[in-house]
């Protein structure tokens, strides 16, 4: 059954802030990027059902959200395309063949490919207010991150090689006092961080990191990053270390 979008008249308001562009060959001198809001989990998305006039029990969107989920990537990992209102999932195999080969390459694996359905895209290009809020200068941030080895960029990290990350308020630094805590670190789902291998390029917009060799293939990390280097300056420390997080996933092969 489709989703009907447009059942209720909602007008959604969202604040941008202008960001400093950060890639090199970036023709203006800002992105607008939106404010997000805190991040949700299934309970937190099903607690605000009433707020959208959605008149199911919580408790009941909650079991069938992590229900529905839990079966999508089972179907997903079973080869099957799910299409719904929302998204398009389905596996992909990266990498060439010469049609004889009877197991995937080493160190390859298969991938998931998400997509806006276009349900949902026509929704949010029509009833989504933008609202600019001025200029945000005051954090750092990791705007892309391009693995070496594959060209993939926001998506794939390859164990033990190079990846390139752009942004602003990125180098690393610190005194002696917070050189253990300082560096840049991969964080997967359960919040456990491994430190980069070795920091190649060091600059304020770009990064260049060598990925550990004891990352878990298949899994997803974000990147972080602990410096007390000033946003706007690349000389002198803060008091404290400040963090820079990606806001996408990396998937490790």
């Amino acid at each position: 059954m489709p989703i009907n979008f447009k059942w209720k008249d909602v007008l959604h308001r969202i604040p941008v802030k202008f960001v400093p562009a950060f890639l090199p060959k970036a023709r203006k001198n800002y992105f607008a990027r939106s404010v997000l809001q805190t991040p949700l989990d299934i309970h937190d998305i099903a607690s605000k059902a009433q707020s959208y006039n959605i008149l199911t029990s919580p408790s009941v969107i909650e079991q069938g959200l992590t229900d529905g989920l839990l079966l999508i990537g089972y179907l997903v990992a079973d080869g099957y395309k799910i299409r719904t209102d929302v998204m398009r999932l389905s596996i992909r195999l990266p990498g060439e063949y010469d049609g004889t080969e009877t197991h995937l390459p080493p160190g390859v694996y298969p991938e998931v490919r998400i997509r806006v359905a276009p349900a949902l895209r026509d929704y949010i290009r029509d009833s989504v207010q933008v609202v600019f809020d001025g200029v945000d200068e005051s954090k750092g941030i990791i705007g892309r991150v391009k693995d070496e080895v594959t060209g993939k960029t926001d998506e794939i990290i390859t164990i033990d090689n190079l990846i390139t990350v752009h942004g602003y308020g990125l180098k690393i630094s610190s005194d002696k006092a917070h050189a253990a805590q300082a560096g840049a670190f991969l964080v997967d789902e359960n919040r456990v961080e491994t430190r980069v291998k070795a920091i190649a390029g060091n600059e304020p917009r770009k990064l260049k990191l060598l990925t550990p060799v004891n990352l878990t293939p298949g899994a997803a990390y974000t990147l972080l990053i602990r410096t007390q280097s000033p946003v706007k300056s690349s000389t002198g420390f803060l008091k404290d270390l400040r963090e820079v997080c990606s806001e996408f996933a990396l998937t490790a092969q």
